[in-house]
């Protein structure tokens, strides 16, 4: 892992039409309060987002021009919503790979963070890092930061919360989130032993005011190393 005199080194997965540059800069205030206890890597998802015609809505974190997914819950239109039940989704495996070669090419890390989408992703790379079923993934990481994450809906992915995860995690969750609801959000933690939750009044973003900041560096004070 990270050097003992080292701040922890996260790695981060944006939401759902974002990439990894827009989420460094939406997330600007979580690395100023994380500043003497993380470092934050960013990566972008490898399944470029094409745009929907003018006056057709999608579910997204904004339509930017570097617009990036993690996996397609319709392959035929190559478009994702979170509450959409599939059989088989279109990405996926290529986005293991994107995080797999990141752990190679620039960790070690000591935890994972994922926002919305990203999230999602977090939960599926910790199942598989908890079963051993995957050897990209191992040893994998220490610990995972959820923020709107959710269990994915595509029959496919059922395998990844088929085992209890032991691993720590924090949840994060926004009481007017009209993308992922909290209630959509907190259907994941049953699969989780021993979670930490943190839930604030906003909505679908990643929250970093002084209250979110203690909390924070609560849980993460538990993998520094003396």
């Amino acid at each position: 892992m990270a050097d003992k005199s080292a701040p922890l080194r996260i790695l981060c997965l944006h939401g759902y039409r974002q990439s990894a540059e827009i989420f460094r800069e939406r997330t600007g205030a979580l690395r100023k309060i994380l500043k003497k206890h993380a470092e934050l890597t960013y990566i972008s998802g490898p399944l470029r987002i094409r745009h929907p015609p003018p006056g057709q809505a999608g579910q997204s974190e904004g339509l930017e021009e570097d617009s990036r997914g993690w996996w397609f819950s319709n392959a035929q239109e190559q478009s994702f919503h979170a509450e959409e039940v599939c059989q088989s989704a279109q990405g996926l495996e290529e986005s293991l790979e994107v995080v797999s070669r990141a752990m190679q090419e620039q960790g070690p890390f000591d935890g994972i963070l994922g926002f919305s989408q990203g999230a999602a992703l977090v939960a599926m790379i910790v199942g598989l890092q908890e079963q051993s079923a995957d050897p990209r993934f191992q040893p994998g990481f220490r610990f995972a930061i959820l923020i709107a994450g959710f269990a994915s809906l595509c029959e496919q992915h059922a395998r990844f919360y088929a085992s209890p995860i032991y691993l720590p995690t924090l949840h994060v969750f926004g009481e007017t989130d009209k993308v992922i609801p909290e209630a959509m959000s907190r259907k994941l933690l049953p699969a989780f032993q021993g979670a930490v939750d943190l839930t604030h009044s906003g909505g679908h973003y990643v929250p970093a005011t002084g209250t979110q900041k203690q909390r924070y560096c609560q849980f993460l004070e538990r993998f520094i190393r003396k």
